[in-house]
């Protein structure tokens, strides 16, 4: 039976790590306000990016088309970009990103595909590393960054264009959490390489039914505004992860904080119901004593 003095000392370091889960839950807050204005804020541009890039994909000419378009012609190296969080301490959104890319790294292989991983994100690496460390090819360290800007994505962009043009793989997809709110971060993959179009215009959207000429032609258009949508796509994804990580970290150190509080109640019941079992105890060893005089 534990003494009143493990007790105290249990209650003293519960209510240590309670204030750390508090000051940690406080600073996710703080952190996620600005992460959600500028996930929100980079959405309107990547979806007109979208749009404008299947506007000219649907115009341009196959035959001459940019490679970062139409692919390679191959299906069979695929490159999986992973991106995570530095630190821990956020419930699953580390793990639930990394879960993703293993399912589908592990169907491609099945398929007798190569897969290639670059790692954003020391987490990342470190939930792939036992089944898939020999697929990390290179791995992108973000401690170095206090914030988060477009070069960052810009440097990742340039490694994965690099790789392309030297026939490293075929298909290039990016893994990340889509912010939904500070309860919800959704695990997504979105394929990078060969671009993927999105679907038609509504035939009710005036801008489908209006008819452009474009100088210099599509394909030309194409291949200046294809890597600047991969280094785009990119820094939405790390903009998307900032802010479901914080989201995360926020709900996780909440839970922390209420559990830590329900175990000081807990702790605090026991160690009064001990002291006064020792206190019953003592009286009767003196009313005996007393009555054996």
């Amino acid at each position: 039976m534990a003494s009143l003095k493990d007790f105290r000392n249990r209650i003293a370091s519960v209510k240590a790590t309670r204030k750390i889960t508090k000051a940690m839950q406080m600073v996710a807050a703080a952190k996620l306000r600005r992460a959600q204005e500028a996930a929100t804020s980079a959405r309107p541009y990547a979806e007109r990016m979208d749009r404008l890039l299947g506007n000219l994909g649907r115009r341009a000419n196959p035959s001459g088309a940019p490679r970062l378009l139409v692919g390679t012609g191959k299906d069979e190296v695929h490159l999986l970009i992973v991106m995570t969080a530095e630190r821990g301490l956020c419930g699953g959104f580390n793990s639930n990103i990394a879960k993703l890319a293993r399912a589908d790294a592990t169907r491609l292989r099945g398929e007798g595909k190569t897969v290639k991983i670059i790692a954003v994100g020391r987490k990342g690496a470190d939930n792939l590393r036992r089944d898939l460390g020999s697929r990390i090819i290179d791995r992108v360290d973000l401690r170095g960054h206090k914030q988060i800007g477009f070069p960052v994505a810009a440097d990742i962009a340039r490694k994965v264009l690099a790789l392309f043009e030297a026939g490293e793989f075929d298909v290039a997809t990016l893994y990340f959490s889509e912010f939904k709110s500070v309860m919800t971060q959704k695990p997504t993959a979105l394929r990078l390489i060969p671009a993927r179009l999105p679907q038609g215009s509504s035939p009710a959207d005036p801008q489908a039914q209006a008819a452009y000429e474009f100088e210099p032609d599509e394909n030309e258009i194409l291949s200046e505004l294809l890597p600047r949508n991969i280094a785009s796509q990119i820094y939405r994804g790390l903009l998307e992860n900032a802010a479901s990580e914080q989201g995360a970290r926020m709900s996780a150190m909440d839970s922390a904080t209420r559990n830590a509080g329900d175990m000081i109640n807990r702790l605090t019941l026991n160690y009064n119901r001990t002291r006064q079992a020792m206190i019953t105890k003592e009286l009767i060893e003196i009313i005996s004593g007393a009555e054996a005089l």
